[in-house]
């Protein structure tokens, strides 16, 4: 069987989508994924993306992807990359694909002098813990991920609900009357709604030991 991976395309935004909601349901979240073809062709294949894309194909069908963005260590001074998502459907797991698709996006890192290559795994998914320590790993058992989402996120925000522009924020501009504030939804031009470790629409913070 021939392995190929190779860079996604606008065209693979209902793939990509189809294996995040397959890892989901794997990792005992079915209903979590809320995003949508639209979002990932918005904030992966415009003029600024928010996130890259690995497709892995066996005869060429598609047989897994990596999911993948920047950070930034201000310890070290120089980028990161983190990898979000990873993920082989069970039917081409054993063919060394996430392997594979691993060592590109590591190859990735070297080719943009990133210092790190970072990524999570869930405490039960002791198969994937056991694969990623033969490759040398470390776990930073000793930090916690934080996350803030929905109303308590608008809420440091300074930002209220406003009904008239479906929820969207609206942030009150210190120094101008509040009658004259401007509302500010969540568009193009603003990080998007799926990650973890800073440049992320989740707007979640991966803290490491290493910063």
């Amino acid at each position: 069987m021939a392995i190929a991976i190779r860079p996604a395309t606008a065209e693979d935004v209902p793939q990509i989508l189809a294996f995040i909601q397959a890892l989901a349901t794997y990792e005992r979240e079915p209903d979590a994924v809320t995003a949508t073809e639209a979002d990932l062709l918005r904030d992966g294949f415009g003029p600024n993306p928010f996130y890259f894309c690995l497709i892995a194909e066996a005869d060429n069908v598609p047989a897994g992807f990596a999911l993948y963005f920047f950070n930034y260590s201000t310890w070290l001074g120089r980028p990161g990359l983190y990898l979000e998502d990873l993920f082989v459907p069970p039917e081409y797991r054993g063919l060394g694909i996430g392997k594979a698709l691993l060592q590109r996006v590591a190859a990735i890192a070297v080719e943009k002098a990133c210092q790190r290559l970072q990524w999570e795994v869930l405490d039960w998914n002791t198969p994937a813990i056991d694969f990623y320590q033969a490759m040398g790993a470390e776990f930073l058992d000793t930090w916690r991920n934080v996350r803030m989402t929905g109303e308590a996120l608008l809420k440091l925000a300074g930002a209220e609900s406003n009904s008239e522009n479906s929820g969207a924020p609206s942030f009150h501009r210190p120094g101008v009357p509040r009658d004259r504030s401007s509302s500010v939804g969540w568009s193009d031009e603003s990080v998007g709604d799926h990650a973890a470790g800073a440049p992320n629409p989740v707007m979640t913070q991966q803290l490491d030991g290493s910063k």
